[in-house]
C-alpha cells in the first residue's frame, strides 16, 4: 500500500482487490476442505483442532496485539464458536458444502447493517428491494429443504453468518495492528469453550477415537484450517477492513460461493439444479445491488 492510503477511507485499488480475490478463493474452496475433514472427524472436535493449531506455537513467537484482552475474547469466540462451530455442524449433514458457501453470505447485509448502525446512516430504497431480492433467494432454498438441505441446516449457516458479521465488526474496531497476531491470540479464546462443547455433546470416547485414527489427510485438512483459512484468510481480511471501508471489502464476499458452489461440484459432484442456481442468482445478485447499488447512486446524482 502506497503512503497517504492507510486509513480507512483509503481507496480501493489493485493490489487490495487482488489480496481480497485470494482470500475469498480460499474461503470458497475451503468448503470442500471442511467437508473432507468432517468425514473423519466430529465437527466440533474438529473446529477446537483447528483453533489450537492456528494458535499454537505462534501465539510464543508473536506479541501480543495492542488491544484489550476482551476484543481478542470476543472475537476468538465469535469466530471460533459462533461462525465455524455452526458451520461446522451444519455441514456435517445438515446442508452441502457448496449450499452453505451461498447461504453463508447473508453476513455481506449483517456486516454493513452493523456498520451503518455505527455510523447513523440509513438504508436506501435500492437497498431494500436488494435486501428483499436476498430473501427471495433464501425462500428458494428453503422451499427446496429436504435429503440434503435441511431447515436446521439454513439457520445453522444464517447463525455461523451472523457470527462472522460481528466478529468483522471487532476486528475492524481494533484498527491498524498485527493482524496475524490478533487472529493468533484470539484463538485462544476459541479453544476452551469449543473442547468443552465437543466434550458434552460428542463424548471423550468419540473424541479420542477420531484423533487415534486420524491419518495424514485428515491433518493436512486441519493445517490448511489453521494455516490458510485462519491464519492468512481472516489475517488478510482484518488486515483490509481495518484500512479500506466496509462497503469495499464485503462485497468482495460475494466471490466465496462462486468458489465453493464450483469446486463442490467439480470435486464433490455436489448438483446444480436450476433452483439452486435461481437462489444463488437471487442471494448474489440481492447483496451486490445492496452494496454497489448506493455507490452507483452516489455517481449519478454527481
Amino acid at each position: 500500500m502506497t503512503p497517504g492510503h492507510s486509513g480507512p477511507g483509503a481507496a480501493f485499488g489493485v493490489r487490495p482487490f487482488l489480496l481480497a480475490l485470494a482470500v475469498v478463493a480460499v474461503w470458497g474452496t475451503n468448503f470442500v476442505v471442511i467437508r473432507i475433514g468432517l468425514d473423519a472427524l466430529p465437527p466440533l472436535l474438529f473446529a477446537a483442532l483447528r483453533f489450537t493449531f492456528a494458535a499454537l506455537p505462534l501465539v510464543f513467537m508473536l506479541k501480543r496485539p495492542a488491544v484489550p484482552w476482551r476484543d481478542l475474547a470476543a472475537y476468538g469466540v465469535l469466530i471460533g464458536v459462533g461462525q465455524f462451530g455452526l458451520l461446522f455442524i451444519a455441514i456435517d449433514g445438515w446442508i452441502t458444502p457448496g449450499l452453505a458457501s451461498l447461504v453463508v453470505q447473508v453476513q455481506v447485509v449483517f456486516t454493513i447493517g452493523l456498520a451503518m448502525r455505527g455510523s447513523g446512516e440509513r438504508l436506501l430504497p435500492v437497498q431494500y428491494g436488494a435486501l428483499a431480492l436476498a430473501v427471495a433467494g433464501i425462500a428458494i432454498i428453503l422451499a427446496h429443504t429436504g435429503g440434503t438441505t435441511t431447515l436446521p441446516g439454513v439457520v445453522l449457516v444464517i447463525g455461523a453468518a451472523l457470527g462472522w458479521s460481528l466478529g468483522n465488526m471487532v476486528q475492524r474496531r481494533a484498527g491498524q495492528i498485527d493482524m496475524l497476531a490478533f487472529v493468533v491470540w484470539s484463538s485462544l479464546f476459541a479453544i476452551p469453550p469449543l473442547f468443552l462443547l465437543a466434550l458434552l455433546f460428542e463424548g471423550s470416547a468419540v473424541m479420542i477415537g477420531a484423533v487415534a485414527a486420524a491419518g495424514p489427510l485428515v491433518w493436512a485438512v486441519i493445517a490448511w484450517q489453521a494455516i490458510g483459512n485462519t491464519m492468512f484468510g481472516y489475517g488478510a481480511w482484518g488486515w483490509l477492513l481495518a484500512r479500506y471501508p466496509a462497503s469495499s471489502v464485503a462485497p468482495m464476499a460475494l466471490l466465496v460461493p462462486v468458489f465453493g458452489m464450483g469446486s463442490a461440484a467439480i470435486w464433490l459432484g455436489e448438483p446444480l439444479p436450476a433452483w439452486k442456481l435461481l437462489a444463488a442468482l437471487c442471494i448474489v445478485g440481492g447483496l451486490a445491488i445492496n452494496t454497489l447499488g448506493p455507490r452507483l447512486q452516489t455517481r449519478r446524482a454527481a
